[in-house]
């Protein structure tokens, strides 16, 4: 809860009912009112907390009273071990990087950037005012509201150079967030049991996506300079792979931008096999020192299916993302999406849209293309006086991570254990790795909460690798 009036209300009835028997009658209303100097609202708005977490119930025209603990008995579920059968596909554990993180805590792990980097003022009156539109109480389109599909057509058509058809507003499918895209394109275009080249390391969460979808991922070598060419050929030759999975700017985790020549090699490369590209955009707003040049935007032939993603960069309670696809890919994506959510909240469709296309939204973003500059050069700064054998392989030159190599020896297991022991939350790099990572890693994110201690989280680094966290 939220440090308030209400708060205060809850946290002294916390340790008033602690030390209270079962069935005890807790402090009339006027008598709290009078106790933390509260207004009657205040006080019944904690004691509807409290009922809530279990540990009080009203009885109207009596009183208040301490809810009766439960006897705790252990529970038997050895029979779902034969109703469940051995899984067909393990799936990954959630990532590291969805932790929720202690409020002391120096937390160098989260996948989101932090609050300050938000639009706030912008999306606090995006929803004021979709609050009195019809978005609240009608079911919007199955591929989402045509503005909003119009705003991801137009974005990427923006790009398109001469001679490239710019895609149209059908070719959009609004989702709700671009996780949801990357099992639906999987499932859509690679099919359980077939083959899927992806870049490795790699976004843990296509990784996640395609253990869901029981696709075969074929990892293809990649690092700061982006995939192997000639790993790629070799790979769509021994697999007859018709998909690949890559983050051309700005990759998650590497923060590799893939230079001009290697895109059109790529690129031509996916054409040459009949295949397709599955585009994951996810950093379109977070450029530092470069633009983000889409590889969709120079193709019109259907091969590039193009993946964009607002929840990061607008809020990460405006769950909204868009996914362009043409021809009958399209079509089958939609199709998936439709069986996993049929369609996405209008309510948010509508604040996404309101954002987006504010003209402080540019604003916004030439402000925070500063903020993360600033941060990324802190913490790197700050590792290599704190903790030199932490190696930023190459400076990002967008995203929110940096991408850390680790001496050989280091045992990563240890090391964390040793970083969280000290209040410090990092990444480990073996989640972003298709299969067998190839050395130790951290993934450090640059854009989360208090920049300011970014050096004592990486003197904590630099110690706990002194120290011998070795194998």
């Amino acid at each position: 809860m939220h440090n308030d009036s209400s708060s205060r209300i809850v946290a002294g009835l916390h340790e008033w009912i602690s030390q209270a028997p079962p069935g005890a009658k807790l402090p009339s209303t006027r008598a709290l009112m009078a106790q933390y100097e509260a207004s009657p609202v205040t006080v019944q708005k904690a004691l509807r907390a409290l009922a809530a977490q279990g540990m009080v119930e009203s009885r109207p025209g009596v009183g208040t009273f301490v809810r009766p603990g439960r006897l705790a008995r252990i529970s038997d579920y050895g029979w779902q071990t034969g109703a469940l059968g051995s899984p067909q596909t393990p799936i990954p554990q959630v990532s590291t990087a969805l932790r929720t993180a202690p409020n002391d805590a120096i937390a160098l792990h989260s996948g989101y950037p932090d609050r300050d980097l938000l639009p706030e003022r912008l999306v606090r009156a995006a929803f004021t005012r979709a609050a009195r539109s019809d978005a609240t109480v009608s079911r919007p389109p199955a591929a989402g509201l045509p503005e909003l599909q119009a705003w991801f057509a137009t974005e990427l058509g923006a790009a398109a150079p001469l001679g490239t058809a710019p895609p149209t507003p059908g070719d959009a499918i609004v989702l709700p967030g671009s996780q949801s895209g990357l099992n639906a394109a999987f499932r859509a275009v690679v099919g359980a049991g077939r083959p899927l080249l992806m870049e490795s390391p790699t976004y843990w969460g296509a990784i996640l996506a395609a253990a869901q979808a029981g696709v075969q991922i074929v990892p293809v070598p990649s690092g700061v300079g982006g995939p192997n060419p000639d790993e790629l050929t070799r790979a769509f030759e021994r697999t007859g792979a018709r998909a690949l999975y890559a983050q051309p700017n700005f990759a998650n985790p590497t923060g590799a931008q893939w230079p001009p020549d290697l895109a059109d090699q790529v690129l031509e490369t996916v054409r040459h096999y009949g295949a397709f590209l599955i585009e994951d955009d996810w950093a379109h707003d977070f450029g530092i020192a470069a633009e983000v040049a889409p590889l969709a935007a120079r193709d019109d032939g259907g091969h590039v299916i193009y993946l964009r993603s607002l929840t990061k960069s607008v809020s990460p309670s405006v769950r909204v993302a868009g996914i362009v696809a043409r021809g009958p890919a399209r079509g089958r994506i939609l199709a998936h999406v439709q069986a996993d959510s049929l369609y996405v909240s209008g309510l948010l469709q509508a604040v996404a849209l309101d954002v987006v296309t504010q003209p402080a939204w540019r604003t916004h973003l030439r402000s925070l293309r500063q903020q993360l500059a600033a941060r990324r050069d802190l913490l790197i700064e700050a590792l290599r006086a704190q903790a030199p054998a932490a190696n930023v392989e190459a400076v990002p030159r967008g995203g929110l991570n940096l991408w850390v190599r680790l001496p050989e020896a280091t045992d990563l297991a240890r090391l964390m254990g040793a970083c969280e022991a000290a209040g410090v939350l990092v990444a480990p790099g073996d989640e972003w790795f298709p299969a067998e990572p190839t050395g130790p890693f951290l993934r450090l994110n640059y854009s989360g909460p208090n920049p300011g201690a970014f050096s004592e989280g990486a003197k904590v680094i630099g110690e706990a690798l002194g120290r011998g966290n070795t194998t």
